[in-house]
């Protein structure tokens, strides 16, 4: 079984047992979190849609880490005009390990 959902503006599709980098959830590692904003729900032959929501439906997950990507790095420049710009990045991200998926 596997579902569609949506989380930190973007969507996953997730199956029991995998784990994901999401964007950063604001949770204690061990807490068991339910994801309520589920957009699809599939089991193989049947798959249920929601407009725009699956109703009834969740997703339990619990958190592993709290964490940082790598540095993203970021170089501007103007040629000619003595133009230079160095920054870098690190987004916070929650990786979860997927539970039980009710639908």
């Amino acid at each position: 079984m596997y579902a569609v959902i949506k989380t930190g503006g973007k969507q996953y599709k997730v199956a029991a047992g995998e784990k994901i980098k999401v964007e950063q959830i604001a949770a204690d590692v061990g807490q068991e979190i339910v994801i309520d904003q589920v957009l699809a729900v599939g089991d193989g032959s049947q798959i249920k849609i929601g407009t725009p929501l699956v109703s009834g439906a969740t997703v339990k997950a619990t958190v592993l880490a709290q964490g940082r990507h790598d540095k993203v790095r970021i170089f501007k420049m103007r040629r000619r005009k003595h133009y230079q710009k160095r920054q870098g990045h690190r987004q916070n991200y929650t990786e979860l390990q997927i539970g039980d998926i009710a639908g």
